[in-house]
């Protein structure tokens, strides 16, 4: 199809494989790096879009899927983040039902193999960037770089800043979109098989090109900008076009299409289908999305709130040099960048001036050399590498729309090909004028063995979230989050205590942290440190006066501090901000009840379970209520109901079980009870409980038993200790009795 490119493999010392070979070593090798992350948790992000993500259940309908976005919520509401990624939730959708549940490790498995498969498509595609697209007369395309195309794959296989998209399952959206990325990069190659001078093409190869990227972009939304790939790789690959030879004669106004040839060669016939699919790709999904911009707050991006243009611009390129930097030398990395982890820049006499200066010197240069350079070879490769690394990260650059974050790991997926196309050609220029190759390619491996190693490293930190968020304290300390979710995370171990201390510092270093507020507030409440703690859930719901959490459990602390007629205001505050909201409706009854407003609390309760079916504290307190008050016939009533939804509650049949004992419904209240003690065998409450209906009953033998068991489990049990007592006595009454 074309004339030979200068092989950049005659000048480099690397190992030469067959291509099958090349793709196994890569498999292998991108395997290893990731494979000890294959067992772990479901961590940070991948709670919200997994696990409280309704879309993945069997129960929501299919079609659901496609009007809400990627972490459950309607794409109409004002709180969704509009990223409309249906194709990568229905794989999450399909590992959930596989493995009948939320368990990690199937959902791992898939990441591992989908960025193997990515590393190997990878050497089919280097081996085009680099070494040019050619095809025998069979049509068969040739491998002109087999050296560098393998050292270009087996650099992306191994980079250290691809481990969040491989070890935390919601990086899928990156692979999935990587996938169809490269498929439709390589479908549009396909297009100019048939071609032997250039002249002809295969539409339908184009077409499946903008078909792939459309797929692309419903997994993730950088997706698109493959189009805007394939349409530089046609000029410069396929028309062989001088960038700057073009915008001379454009200038000139010269006789452009002609000199160029740009529609004999039906360059122009293709880019119009490219971006004719590409602009019904855009409108079909923002018919989806709606007109509305996803909600961010300042804490999410702080550079994009502010209110200078200079200090907008100064910052959105330094976060451009440090998304730079991390592809250079991955070496700090963390899981969430935000919330002061990297503070603005407000002055040109900031000293992190250079970064951004550094990079745009090392950008134009290659640009230069992009354009001007008298070798149409190097012209090539530099202009797309270039591309490959900048078009992918426009999505994410702030230049068309505000994103939820400052630096994410993840979106430098795809622009890490760039990256690697650059390394590659550098390698190749250095081992020319080098005398030693050898050493080069020595130093080389050394980087791909140390990249190796960090992934492992970084990976097994991704395999809990305790290990990943301690991780990001020597990288990130004055990010709020990142303490804020080590006390989460001490928090839910019970170690409330330390807990607290990072809960402080986060709210130090964000004083308008709502949700630090919200969790230190509630460990507080549950230490009785009620006045404190009251304090800054009312510093919380100020701040956000629609935060519902913060009004409930402002709510909460008033309960205990006996002020009924604020707690019941801050309970419906809450309502008015989450009208299905059944937590708050249980606190609410417990509220009512604590008032002896009976009938109110039972209706409280009521709405919880109506809300959500399976809220057992609130079908408990129903049944308690209605018990104690003396309404035994709807106290069982309700308890049959509740154990109807809820089959498998021991605390639901132990509430029942009581209530058809008082009703003198014995046999099946002994087997609720001992059903709830097979349940929950250490609950002294059950076996007591037991025992007094088998006293009741006249099982005396029995009741002593359980009794025993049950002073055994907890010898302070209110009201056992007497009723042992009396059945004792009972005992010794009746053997006297026997004995005379």
């Amino acid at each position: 199809m074309a004339q030979a490119e200068p092989n950049l493999d005659h000048d480099i010392s690397w190992v030469l494989l067959p291509s099958h070979w090349a793709k196994i070593v890569v498999a292998l090798i991108s395997f290893l790096c990731f494979a000890n992350s294959y067992d772990g948790d479901f961590v940070f992000d991948d709670s919200e879009a997994i696990i409280n993500n309704k879309d993945l259940r069997a129960e929501t309908p299919l079609g659901d899927l496609w009007h809400h976005d990627f972490w459950g919520s309607k794409l109409s509401s004002n709180t969704s983040h509009k990223s409309y990624r249906p194709l990568t939730v229905l794989t999450f959708r399909i590992n959930y039902l596989f493995a009948g549940g939320f368990y990690p490790v199937g959902f791992h498995v898939i990441n591992i193999i989908l960025h193997c498969i990515i590393s190997v498509l990878m050497v089919d595609v280097f081996s085009i960037l680099l070494g040019g697209l050619q095809f025998t007369n069979k049509g068969r395309r040739l491998n002109l770089a087999p050296k560098t195309s393998l050292l270009a794959a087996l650099l992306f296989a191994v980079h250290p800043v691809h481990t969040e998209c491989v070890a935390g399952i919601v990086g899928r959206a990156d692979l999935l979109c990587a996938l169809f990325f490269l498929l439709s990069f390589l479908g549009y190659c396909k297009a100019f098989r048939e071609n032997k001078e250039g002249h002809h093409f295969s539409v339908f190869w184009v077409l499946v090109s903008v078909l792939l990227g459309a797929v692309a972009m419903l997994c993730k939304e950088q997706g698109i900008t493959i189009l805007g790939l394939n349409a530089v790789f046609d000029a410069l690959v396929i028309n062989k076009l001088n960038v700057l030879e073009f915008i001379q004669k454009l200038i000139r106004k010269d006789k452009l299409l002609e000199n160029a040839g740009l529609l004999r060669k039906g360059l122009l016939f293709r880019i119009t289908l490219l971006m004719s699919g590409g602009a019904s790709i855009l409108y079909i999904r923002w018919r989806i999305m709606g007109t509305g911009p996803p909600a961010f707050t300042e804490v999410d991006n702080p550079a994009s709130f502010a209110d200078s243009l200079f200090v907008r611009a100064i910052n959105y390129n330094y976060y451009y040099s440090l998304n730079a930097w991390l592809l250079l030398c991955p070496w700090w990395l963390c899981f969430d960048w935000s919330m002061g982890c990297i503070p603005l820049i407000k002055s040109v006499s900031d000293w992190r001036i250079i970064a951004l200066a550094a990079l745009w010197f090392c950008l134009i240069g290659l640009i230069c050399q992009a354009l001007c350079s008298e070798d149409s070879h190097k012209r090539r490769i530099l202009t797309l590498g270039l591309g490959f690394l900048i078009i992918p990260f426009l999505p994410a650059s702030n230049l068309f729309f505000r994103v939820g974050f400052v630096v994410a790991e993840r979106v430098i997926y795809l622009p890490s090909i760039g990256y690697c196309i650059l390394f590659t050609y550098g390698f190749t220029l250095l081992s020319k004028q080098a005398k030693k190759k050898k050493i080069l390619a020595v130093a080389v491996l050394g980087i791909l063995l140390i990249n190796i190693m960090r992934c492992a490293l970084r990976s097994s930190q991704w395999r809990s979230e305790e290990q990943l968020f301690r991780s990001a304290l020597s990288v990130c300390p004055l990010n709020a989050k990142v303490h804020y979710n080590v006390g989460k995370n001490l928090a839910d171990k019970g170690n409330q205590s330390a807990a607290i201390k990072y809960y402080r510092e986060a709210v130090r270093l964000n004083p308008k942290y709502v949700h630090a507020m919200n969790n230190l507030g509630n460990i507080l409440k549950e230490r009785n440190e009620l006045q404190e703690a009251e304090e800054l859930l009312s510093l919380a719901v100020q701040i956000q006066p629609d935060f519902a959490a913060a009004w409930m459990n402002l709510g909460i602390v008033q309960n205990s501090l006996r002020r009924f007629e604020e707690a019941e205001q801050s309970y419906w505050t809450a309502i008015k901000h989450r009208r299905k909201y059944p937590d708050c409706y249980y606190n609410l009854g417990r509220l009512y009840a604590d008032l002896n407003r009976h009938i109110d609390a039972l209706n409280a309760w009521r709405n919880a379970t109506v809300l959500k079916p399976e809220h057992s504290l609130a079908w408990n307190n129903m049944i308690i209520l209605l018990d104690n008050t003396g309404n035994l016939a709807q106290a069982e009533a309700v308890g049959r109901e509740a154990l109807e939804l809820i089959p498998n509650d021991h605390s639901l049949m132990f509430s029942l079980a009581n209530v058809l004992g008082k009703s003198q419904k014995y046999k099946e209240s002994e087997a609720l009870f001992l059903k709830a003690i097979k349940a929950n065998p250490n609950a002294a409450s059950y076996h007591g409980n037991l025992a007094v209906l088998y006293h009741r009953w006249g099982n005396l033998d029995l009741a002593k038993k359980h009794y025993e068991v049950s002073l055994k489990l907890d010898p302070m049990a209110p009201g056992t200790k007497e009723n042992y007592n009396l059945l004792r006595r009972k005992l010794e009454q009746l053997q006297k009795k026997g004995g005379a």
